[in-house]
């Protein structure tokens, strides 16, 4: 559409095929990186100069829920460059800051195109973004929205004011089991490398007397490390209120020492075995349940990188111990319950 600035892309509310199909395959992990937006500002409806300017991020799955939530209205979308990253993970990094927002303010004319001079960020932007120097850098004032796109409309209606409940994070069962689904395309590789290992190492311990042993017991670890992967991407969030530690590798030993038990007591083997498929379930699912920690607002910087220096030596101990016990039960026949 022409706007005193020149002209300004029009976007739909409405989402195609092809969004949908490439949003099912960002939440996945394949194209996740690229997935982009062009930075600078749209038009969704008809927006005129006292249209309302929202700020958001150059992921396009984000741009795309914003569209579609605010359909039936018109407001100016102003996107900045985060390089494909969320709003607040970017605000974390820093990519999602004042001097980014100013700089997309000015390239894009905004003064000209609006007469009043607000721009609405999202709440989770905050972290990143400080409102006094937008105004000092372009001249806005930075107003804060809810932390949910879809309270953005009532929002909007009641004045720019958020009650408190939409101030607030939930972080519902959907949401939690929603993210982790990346998780599962993020670790093919690792669990690839983690296969190769486990038949290697089952050439040296329990199954090393015969090519159909190797695999046997090789199959075995590699079901453990399975074991560990899906305690820690998903049951520690359907459990995230109920495993009592705070840090999410804490809640990940916890997890994987039931599971682990769960499965040395399923699964017949000697007592070794069993005490090394516990020790490997407690690390991976620590480990895994711990990347975990980038999928939701309850953590910051420090305190994940305060975790990952007093847990990594935990996990690395356990996989040791683990390795031990179950090499050891090859040749200890007796103690490992006849293995």
């Amino acid at each position: 559409m022409s706007t005193p600035a020149g002209l300004v892309p029009r976007v739909s509310p409405r989402l195609s095929l092809q969004d949908r199909i490439k949003a099912a395959l960002a939440r996945l992990g394949p194209g996740r990186d690229h997935y982009r937006m062009a930075p600078g500002l749209y038009a969704l409806g008809d927006p005129d100069g006292q249209s309302p300017v929202l700020v958001t991020c150059n992921y396009k799955l984000t741009f795309d829920i914003l569209r579609r939530e605010l359909a039936g209205l018109s407001c100016w979308l102003l996107v900045v460059e985060t390089y494909g990253i969320n709003v607040w993970c970017a605000a974390g990094k820093q990519s999602f800051n004042a001097g980014e927002v100013a700089r997309q303010v000015k390239n894009a004319g905004l003064e000209q195109v609006v007469n009043h001079r607000t721009l609405v960020l999202p709440q989770l932007a905050a972290p990143g973004v400080a409102g006094h120097k937008i105004r000092g850098l372009c001249g806005f004032k930075a107003l804060f929205g809810p932390v949910e796109i879809r309270d953005l409309p009532y929002y909007l209606d009641n004045k720019m004011q958020a009650a408190d409940d939409l101030r607030r994070i939930k972080f519902p069962l959907g949401q939690r089991l929603l993210v982790a689904l990346v998780e599962v395309y993020g670790a093919r590789r690792f669990m690839l490398w983690a296969l190769l290992a486990c038949m290697l190492l089952a050439a040296l311990g329990p199954g090393g007397f015969s090519l159909q042993g190797t695999a046997l017991s090789g199959l075995g670890a590699w079901a453990v490390v399975w074991t560990g992967f899906i305690g820690g991407v998903f049951l520690v969030p359907v459990f995230l209120r109920q495993l009592y530690f705070r840090a999410f590798a804490a809640k990940g030993l916890l997890a994987g020492a039931l599971t682990g038990f769960v499965l040395a007591v399923a699964v017949p083997g000697g007592f070794l075995q069993g005490l090394a498929a516990t020790a490997a379930c407690m690390a991976f699912t620590s480990w895994f349940a711990m990347h975990y920690t980038g999928s939701t607002t309850f953590t910051s910087l420090s305190g994940v990188d305060r975790e990952m220096r007093r847990y990594m030596p935990v996990q690395g101990a356990l996989i040791l111990v683990a390795v031990g016990l179950w090499l050891g039960s090859g040749w200890l026949g007796p103690l490992a319950g006849g293995a």
